[in-house]
């Protein structure tokens, strides 16, 4: 055989060497296939269940031509609808310029061009002249088309596909191993969203294994190593960090950190990461970190700060109202510390915080997509602050962020090389990439991982 070996066929090969060709991240042919092959047949996640509150309450989706409407059609009832009049084919809703997505509350929706008007549950109840289609209007004829809408995790989920299986099968292992954490209690503290140079591939690799942080964010390493693994899970994968023996549970996000006096270097890594990157962590985290230099002695074992600090920050935000659901720490180890949701979603999950990456072709352009990222904490009841999708600038995004952005920019060109013989990805660090691309080939039929010989 050749560098280039025979094609990845099933998931346990890719604990081994392999290479996967640019074709997916630069190809113009591969970009349009997409819209048919891959996002007209999976589950997407679209918005949260509290942007839609009210009855009437709706947010759209949009993913490459395709624009979808989510509405709460009843106290209870959910219902999705494709954006589009069924008689002359204009966008029902519009999406404000320089907005994600159109979002408000409608008794009913009125196409602006004719007037044709349709109700909550997607009947059209009124149309000028109907009498001159002689009868051939139907209900079915002029209903809005249907969408597949369900719920996990707070999220709204969508899936194109009428013959799609259901949510609930699609998401695991990953639903289940994150149910424990409550996820739907969580609020945003903010979110934000932008137009970047790169395929949503290339985005959503730059955040999906540990293998980078100490080059792309070297002031990280002061507080400890960031050896991870990543672990195809079926559809999914997931990834987390290694940890000593006795602290299984720094495999996922709420780490210690390293060094003589890990009660200093926590504080040090927890106030980093706030004032720099601004997420995964909270500021209950943060206050209590910096209180275990005067809470314990200076000798104290590792173990036993890890668990005063979870323990002091617990009770700091129980006494506001804020109650932490309790999982057991080797589910927490196993869970790891994000989950990639195929295709297109991030979740990085933690008892009380969570930072979600959601990823987006931009109008087939196989060199842009749309970047988002957001937030979330537990807050107590009411208190929960009003966010909305803000257009943000790839200057303006937290400066840990920032480091991530000049390498998915700097790879899409790199990716266009001549000399680029296809990515060679870490099997154990980076194990996720792989996976990815193992599963995009069962929709797409091209760009699988191939083993390197």
């Amino acid at each position: 055989m050749t560098e280039m070996g025979k094609i990845v066929e099933v998931a346990d090969e890719l604990t081994a060497p392999v290479t996967i060709g640019p074709e997916a991240y630069i190809s113009e042919e591969y970009a349009k296939a997409e819209a048919d092959k891959l996002w007209r047949k999976v589950w997407l996640q679209a918005g949260r269940l509290e942007d839609i509150p009210n009855v009437g309450d709706y947010i759209t989706y949009d993913v490459l031509a395709d624009s979808v409407i989510i509405m709460r059609s009843g106290e209870t009832e959910l219902r999705a609808f494709h954006n589009v009049c069924p008689h002359r084919g204009r966008r029902l809703i519009d999406t404000p310029k320089g907005q994600r997505n159109a979002r408000g509350n409608k008794t009913n929706i009125v196409c602006g061009f004719h007037g044709w008007t349709f109700d909550r549950q997607g009947s059209c109840t009124y149309i000028e002249h109907q009498e001159d289609w002689q009868g051939k209007l139907t209900e079915e004829r002029t209903a809005l088309g249907k969408v597949q809408v369900d719920t996990w995790g707070g999220w709204l989920w969508i899936n194109l596909d009428p013959d799609a299986g259901t949510l609930a099968e699609y998401l695991e292992p990953a639903a289940g191993l994150l149910d424990p954490f409550e996820l739907q209690n969580m609020r945003p503290r903010w979110r934000k969203w932008v137009v970047f140079d790169c395929n949503w591939k290339v985005a959503m690799e730059a955040f999906n294994e540990t293998y980078h942080v100490s080059t792309t964010h070297p002031e990280f390493m002061e507080f400890g190593q960031f050896r991870g693994w990543g672990r195809n899970q079926g559809l999914h994968s997931n990834i987390g960090y290694d940890a000593p023996k006795g602290r299984e549970e720094d495999q996922a996000k709420l780490r210690l950190g390293a060094g003589d006096d890990p009660r200093k270097s926590t504080w040090e890594m927890q106030d980093f990461t706030w004032k720099n990157a601004n997420t995964n962590t909270t500021m209950t985290l943060v206050e209590a970190a910096k209180r275990l230099i005067d809470e314990l002695p200076e000798d104290t074992p590792a173990p036993e700060v890890s668990k005063h600090w979870l323990a002091s920050a617990r009770a700091a935000d129980e006494a506001r109202g804020v109650v932490w659901p309790v999982v057991d720490p080797s589910h927490t180890a196993k869970s790891g510390t994000s989950w990639q949701i195929f295709p297109n979603t991030q979740i990085g999950h933690a008892v009380n915080n969570m930072l979600v990456y959601h990823y987006r072709p931009y109008k087939a352009d196989p060199n842009k997509c749309i970047f988002e990222a957001s937030v979330y904490e537990l807050y107590p009841e009411g208190e929960a602050p009003e966010t909305d999708w803000e257009y943000t600038e790839p200057g303006d995004w937290p400066p840990v962020l920032q480091q991530d952005f000049a390498n998915m920019a700097a790879v899409q060109e790199g990716m266009k090389s001549s000399g680029f013989r296809g990515t060679q990805p870490n099997p154990y660090m980076e194990r996720t990439v792989p996976s990815l691309h193992y599963n995009l080939a069962r929709f797409m039929g091209t760009g699988a991982p191939r083993k390197i010989d």
